[in-house]
This record gives C-alpha cells, sequence and structure tokens, in this order.
C-alpha cells in the first residue's frame, strides 16, 4: 500500500509517501482499498508528535475516518461482504491506500455518495451526535451555541442540531462563513472578531440563556460559556485549540445546576465506538440517505498533497472538510 507518514515531527513539510506492507485483517475485520480519507485537528497534533495514539496503531500514518472498497474479510466476518463500499471511523492510518478495521466500524455508504463526501463523514459527525445527543441530551425546542461553525464538527452539528428541531446560534470568525452556515440551518451567527457572543446570546434570550453549548476552543470560552447558559444548562468540549488551563470560579456552576462534559473518541473501547457506529447507521445516515443533512466539503487534495493539505487546515480559511483522495 501506499501512505503518507510523517517522517519526524515537526511542520507540514514532514509527510512523505511511502509504500508499506498491506494490514492483514483479523478474524473479526475487513480489509478496504481506500479511495478517500480526510483531515482532523486531531492530525495536526499528531504530526507535531502531540497525540500518542491507541496501542496497535501507527504513530506515523494519521487518519481517523476512510471511505473504500471491502477487499478482503476475516474468517467470523458475516456482516460485510468484498466489494461493498464501505465508511468509517477508524482509530488511525486513514492516510493509506488500505486499512483493516472491525466489520462493524464498516457501514455501507448510500447510494449516490462519492468515496470523498463519504470520507469527510465519520470523525466529525460521530463527535458532534455524541456530544450534543448522547452527553448533552438536546432535544426538540430547545437552543444550543456550536463554537467554529466553519469546522467539520461545527457544520455536522448545525445540521443534525437543526434535523432534531432545535435553535441553533454558532460563531465563526467571518461573515462569509456565518453565511454559509446559514444555508445549511444555522439560524443565529455570530462574529467572535466583532462581537461577543456571550453579550449576543444575552440580548438574544432576554437573559434566559441557552441550553447547550458545544465547545472546541477551551479555555478561552470557559466562563463565558457558563455564563452563556440557562438553568439546567449543559456545556460539552470537545476540543481546546485556544489553550487547555484556566483558573475559574466554582460558583459559576451551582446556581445554575449546569452540567459539565468532556468527551474523545480516539481513546474509547473497541466495544464503545462499535456502539456508536451503529447508532449513526441508524440515527444519522438515513438523514444523509433523505437530504436532511448532507456532507459539506471545502477542498480535496491527492495523498501525494498531505503536506499542502495540513497547512491549508492550519491557516482555518476552510468551511467545510478537507479530503484526502487516493486515486
Amino acid at each position: 500500500m501506499r501512505a503518507a507518514v510523517v517522517t519526524e515531527p515537526g511542520g507540514p513539510e514532514v509527510f512523505k509517501v511511502v509504500e508499506r506492507p498491506d494490514p492483514i485483517p483479523g478474524p473479526d475485520e475487513v480489509l478496504v482499498d481506500v479511495k478517500a480519507s480526510a483531515l482532523n485537528r486531531a492530525d495536526l497534533a499528531q504530526r507535531r508528535g502531540n497525540y500518542p495514539v491507541p496501542a496497535g496503531i501507527s504513530q506515523d500514518i494519521p487518519g481517523l475516518e476512510m471511505a473504500g472498497v471491502v477487499i478482503g474479510v476475516g474468517e467470523r466476518v458475516n456482516s460485510v461482504k468484498e466489494g461493498q463500499r464501505v465508511f468509517g471511523l477508524i482509530g488511525g492510518g486513514g492516510y493509506a491506500t488500505r486499512v483493516a478495521t472491525h466489520e462493524r466500524m464498516a457501514m455501507p455508504i448510500p447510494d449516490g455518495m462519492s468515496f470523498q463526501e463519504a470520507a469527510s463523514i465519520p470523525e466529525v459527525f460521530f463527535t458532534a451526535y455524541d456530544a450534543i445527543f448522547t452527553h448533552c441530551e438536546l432535544v426538540m425546542g430547545e437552543s444550543v451555541l456550536i463554537h467554529a461553525a466553519g469546522s467539520g464538527i461545527g457544520i455536522a452539528a448545525i445540521q443534525l442540531a437543526k434535523s432534531a428541531g432545535a435553535y441553533t446560534y454558532a460563531t465563526a470568525s467571518s461573515a462569509e462563513k456565518l453565511s454559509q452556515a446559514a444555508a445549511i440551518g444555522l439560524d443565529v451567527g455570530i462574529n467572535y472578531k466583532t462581537d461577543d457572543f456571550a453579550e449576543v446570546i444575552k440580548e438574544r434570550t432576554g437573559g434566559r440563556g441557552i441550553d447547550v453549548v458545544l465547545d472546541v476552543i477551551g479555555a478561552p470560552y470557559w466562563e463565558r460559556n457558563l455564563n452563556s447558559l440557562a438553568v439546567k444548562g449543559r456545556l460539552v468540549i470537545v476540543g481546546s485549540m485556544g489553550g487547555s488551563k484556566l483558573e475559574t470560579d466554582l460558583r459559576l456552576l451551582g446556581p445554575k445546576r449546569l452540567r459539565v462534559h468532556g468527551t474523545a473518541l480516539r481513546s474509547r473501547p473497541i466495544e464503545e465506538k462499535i456502539v456508536l457506529t451503529q447508532q449513526i447507521a441508524k440515527r444519522v445516515v438515513p438523514l444523509f440517505e433523505s437530504g436532511a443533512i448532507k456532507p459539506v466539503i471545502d477542498r480535496v487534495f491527492p495523498l501525494k498533497e498531505t503536506g499542502a493539505a495540513h497547512a491549508y487546515m492550519e491557516d482555518n480559511a476552510n468551511f467545510g472538510k478537507i479530503v484526502l483522495s487516493m486515486e
């Protein structure tokens, strides 16, 4: 197989496409001929040497999602067949033309959906679904604030929340990104470079606050996130791009009976990932099939330009996913 490998910790220039032996699927695994993968912020951290991978995963090949065709199956596999188009979340190794994954982590690609579109879905839609529904129990009629509207997770969360009947607020760095987010279901956009989101929330809700906040920024937004929540509000933290250390006043939590959740997917046991995959297959994939929600791709790079793709992500100019094509 061909793979974009990290030759040493560093910047985007450290990637090199090399040949590696194909993975050998275990009894419950399938071998996938990967047609597309996609970038995530975790990949940037892994490239820099700051994101240790789970046991059994190659440290030098990033990639948390894939889409392709099954070309081999283990002896106990009974739910997936050779020749089937599949996509799914993986623990790593997505920047390669072959991956082995558990059969129950491989979902059929909906008819009419391209490999590139399918590859852009797993990490961000799994994360957003788990954060706002499993952890925060968002329901119809509630409101949610989503930070980084132009990110993959932001785009996924906006669409999933809107499809569930929630009222959506989101922050972004430009009017253009907020306009693009409005086209996929955003109700109220907030440009964080010109407006204080906590003040906007206070004004728009008459001081009540909102029910759920999904945050990828971390420490800089901590206090304003809590102040933006209504009584019994829930905050879920899925990233800390702005920093992870803070000093806080715990009295911000008590009077409104707030709940704070932290979540990550990569470190979870395979059994938990399988459960989440089956939930996504049952509750989210049909939304793609009906057109209620859609994958949003900003740009596609060939595997040989993986370094350029990483540099592009670091510029923070994208709206939607950055995809790698193996073909």
